[in-house]
């Protein structure tokens, strides 16, 4: 037997880092299509990623992959440390993994830059050489100006720049005191734009957009250690729903000494989110800024000489406005009469009932297709991501695909049922693909269209093989996953139901892949019969369906009710033993389910749940539920727990596990211990499982093992399954 055949699922899963360790990510292609650059550390267990280069014409022409930069050797052998803002915009992007963990490239991709343990180091991508540079650390997100010559970084709190050779450091603008900072996100722009940014070189490298962020007017919580009662407790600016947000300014800033800084002018009081920045060569810079309600949104081009904006499109919704990854950007420039119907903007919209891609005047797509991504912008085209819409010919449960958009259709890039994304330049296209019956990612590597190269991956195999059945469920054909357990056989009669959703807004569970299926076939390998249902809120076939949850959360536990009856009839569901688990919104809808639906679920796991929503951050609550002072009866709703006490049904009282990280600064460990107050108030029975350091990811592998044994003992030892 292998060391790997010993190890149980749940110490794999953990060791592994739920099988991403090992696994090639973050591709980038050098415009001239001769490099692909991606990161992947050197097994399925090594968690420090290695900066990678796979030449495409190597010698004999051949494609030859090579280590460009590895930590170990920067770093001496010694163990890497992490600043509290590392540690910080690590937990935002929900990053797990160590060593090279992020780089940037310049234009042509010969020279990228990262951050080793608050140090910073260079690699030249063609000679594969990496160095360190002098620089004031803690570094944060280096970034290469487009030419190579300079290299922008922060540090405390201030913009710096350096020559690429590690000349003439020095600070481009620092902060004024304690409470401002230049060069990152905000937290709210982290957490919930999809925003890890704050700075962007201007294409000529002269220049750069920097973000200044001012969070004093911002309540201040404090997460403790009870388990270290002699440290002091963590201050972080928390923008909880109805309260104040940092105030974010954004400036040009010149490398040039002495240079003024000029402010970018736009209505910050009625626009005062700063979601998107795109700058290239193919225009002006270009802005897009949200009222507080993300009801209306600007696309503003900036005057890089004066800061003076210019609109050059408002959307406007009555729920809300999404925002979409690699929009919006300008189109390349071009004479013709078919430039796309003559407008350069590129933008995701809601028009028409559906999600759709629109370049200047003219919308390119319908309601076949439900738009996830811009990928890449190019003369002849668009490449986007985009799954299957109301109008679709037929359904595709949990599917993802990579297609050309230009004026004259749609053509799909991705072949065969699954979930393919992608990344292009010159010519070359970076194709990664997770199947159903397939055990992670294949990655391609294509040269116009025809297959030159694919990245191995050194992800461990799974100790399991998931087995699910993806399907339509009820009236609302609700996309569902189901797994029976291993050598279930028709006759073996009904199986206890597990519910294992996230279900709410932005949370997909439900993937034509088999790696997002393993927890829940271990589930199900325990003698349940598991669903995984994504019902309306969460991302889907229309906008439609997505915003069905304005005001409104206990929709999505009436659609996963919806779900389990209608799949009862196809499944052999036994109806007098269903349990839910779940985490974040997940643990949220669990707690909610044993609460205010006993009659249908019998126990419940809630993990990190949301339980008071006024204690939640401004910008993904108020979307969905508006302003608390204007709408406090909606959060009343909405909420388990208020000032008020519990929302839940008299009887019966169902096991509940409420599961929460200490360390938590996402959603707070208030919230479970709130419901836990309300719960004792109330004479209702509970446990709560606290978790010591351990923050909302839970990376630690220990924690996240026996997190796994825990839950699923406390859940047939409520069902009555031990018996």
């Amino acid at each position: 037997m292998t060391s790997r055949q010993q190890l149980s699922f749940p110490r794999q899963y953990a060791r592994t880092q739920r099988f991403t360790l090992g696994a090639p990510r973050a591709f980038t292609v050098s415009p001239d299509g001769s490099r692909v650059v991606f990161l992947r550390s050197s097994s399925g267990t090594d968690r420090s990623g290695l900066l990678w280069v796979l030449d495409l014409d190597g010698d004999g022409g051949r494609p030859q992959e090579r280590v460009a930069a590895d930590p170990r050797e920067l770093l001496g052998g010694a163990e890497e440390k992490l600043s509290a803002e590392e540690r910080a915009r690590r937990e935002r992007s929900r990053e797990g993994s160590a060593g090279i963990v992020g780089y940037a490239a310049d234009q042509a991709v010969e020279l990228a830059a990262f951050a080793l343990s608050g140090r910073l180091f260079t690699a030249e991508l063609r000679a594969g050489t990496a160095r360190e540079l002098p620089a004031p650390g803690p570094v944060l997100d280096p970034r290469p100006s487009p030419d190579g010559r300079h290299i922008a970084y922060v540090a405390r709190g201030a913009l710096r720049v350096t020559g690429a050779e590690g000349e003439d450091d020095r600070a481009l603008a620092e902060p004024e005191d304690e409470h401002t900072a230049y060069g990152l996100a905000e937290f709210i722009a982290a957490e919930e734009m999809g925003r890890s940014r704050g700075f962007w070189w201007g294409p000529d490298s002269d220049r750069l957009l920097v973000a200044r962020v001012d969070d004093r007017e911002v309540r201040r919580w404090w997460i403790a250690d009870p388990a270290h009662p002699d440290r002091e407790p963590a201050q972080i600016a928390y923008p909880a729903a109805g309260t104040a947000n940092a105030e974010v300014r954004l400036y040009f800033v010149a490398l040039a000494d002495g240079a003024e800084r000029t402010e970018v002018v736009w209505d910050r009081a009625a626009y005062p989110y700063l979601a998107r920045v795109h700058w290239s060569s193919e225009g002006a810079p270009l802005l897009l800024v949200q009222s507080r309600d993300q009801r209306i949104q600007l696309y503003l081009a900036v005057d890089p000489e004066s800061g003076a904006t210019r609109t050059v499109h408002v959307d406007e919704d009555r729920a809300w406005l999404e925002l979409s990854p690699g929009v919006p950007a300008w189109a390349p420039g071009r004479s013709s009469a078919r430039d796309f119907g003559g407008g350069r903007l590129v933008r995701i919209a809601d028009e028409g009932g559906a999600r759709v891609l629109a370049v200047g005047d003219r919308v390119l797509t319908g309601a076949q297709l439900q738009l996830r991504a811009v990928l890449d912008i190019d003369e002849s085209d668009v490449l986007v991501s985009a799954a299957a819409g109301e109008e679709a010919s037929e359904p595709e449960v949990g599917e993802i695909h990579v297609y050309r958009v230009n004026e004259l259709g749609v053509e799909r890039v991705s072949q065969g049922a699954g979930v393919h994304g992608a990344v292009r330049s010159g010519g070359v296209t970076v194709l990664s693909s997770s199947r159903t019956d397939t055990s992670g990612a294949t990655v391609h590597v294509l040269r116009d269209g025809k297959q030159i190269a694919q990245v191995a991956s050194y992800a461990e195999e799974p100790v399991l093989t998931a087995r699910p059945r993806l399907v339509e469920a009820g009236v609302h054909r609700i996309p569902a996953a189901v797994l029976l357990p291993a050598g279930y056989a028709e006759g073996d009669g009904p199986l206890p139901v597990l519910l294992d959703p996230y279900g709410g807004p932005h949370g997909q569970r439900v993937f034509a892949a088999h790696h997002p299926c393993l927890t829940s076939q271990w589930f199900a390998d325990h003698g349940f019969a598991v669903i995984v249902a994504d019902g309306r809120g969460a991302p889907g076939r229309s906008p439609a369906w997505e915003k069905a949850v304005k005001d409104n959360f206990p929709l999505t536990l009436d659609d996963q009710i919806e779900a389990l009856q209608a799949l009862a009839a196809e499944f052999p569901l036994d109806l007098e033993r269903v349990a839910i688990r779940g985490w974040s919104y997940g643990g949220y809808l669990a707690a909610m389910a044993v609460l205010r639906r006993p009659d249908v679920f019998h126990a419940a796991v809630a993990g990190a749940p949301v339980t008071d929503l006024r204690l939640y951050d401004t910008h993904y609550t108020e979307r969905y539920l508006g302003d608390p002072l204007e709408q406090p009866e909606v959060y009343r709703a909405n909420s388990l727990v208020g000032d008020d006490g519990l929302t839940v049904a008299e009887t019966p009282h169902r096991p509940l596990m409420i599961i929460h990280g200490l360390a938590d600064d996402n959603v707070a460990v208030a919230h479970t211990l709130r419901l836990s107050a309300a719960l004792l108030a109330a004479g209702r029975p509970h446990e709560v499982l606290p978790l010591t350091g351990v923050t909302h990811m839970t990376p630690q592998e220990q924690i996240s093992e026996n997190l796994l044994l825990l839950q699923v003992e406390f859940l047939k030892r409520s069902l009555g399954m031990d018996a």
